[in-house]
């Protein structure tokens, strides 16, 4: 007798209901500065998904963590994160990263 596995319900945005969701008073149009944003190799990034543009929307579990960018690739940058213990490079576009404040 062959024991089948269950298969797993859901997307990649499943149960982000709060967490993609914006404040009253940002929810509108997207400036267009933020698609243009400039960052330079070697500078750190913090992932902010704008959940108004879902091109590009970096997976919700990377919300809040930073990074290094590490350089481009066609509009978009890679940028090299910490996931627990293992590294990953991820590609996002500019509209979803934020340069990190120097405190």
């Amino acid at each position: 007798r062959s024991e089948k596995m269950v298969k797993r319900i859901g997307g990649s945005r499943r149960k982000t209901r709060s967490k993609l969701r914006k404040p009253e008073r940002e929810k509108g149009k997207v400036a267009i500065s933020k698609y243009f944003n400039k960052f330079i190799e070697g500078e750190t990034v913090v992932l902010k998904p704008e959940p108004s543009v879902q091109k590009g929307l970096p997976l919700p579990r990377y919300q809040g963590k930073s990074g290094i960018v590490l350089g481009m690739q066609g509009h978009c940058y890679k940028v090299l994160i910490k996931d627990g213990s293992m590294e990953k490079m991820i590609i996002v576009p500019p509209v979803h990263l934020l340069k990190m404040k120097v405190q």
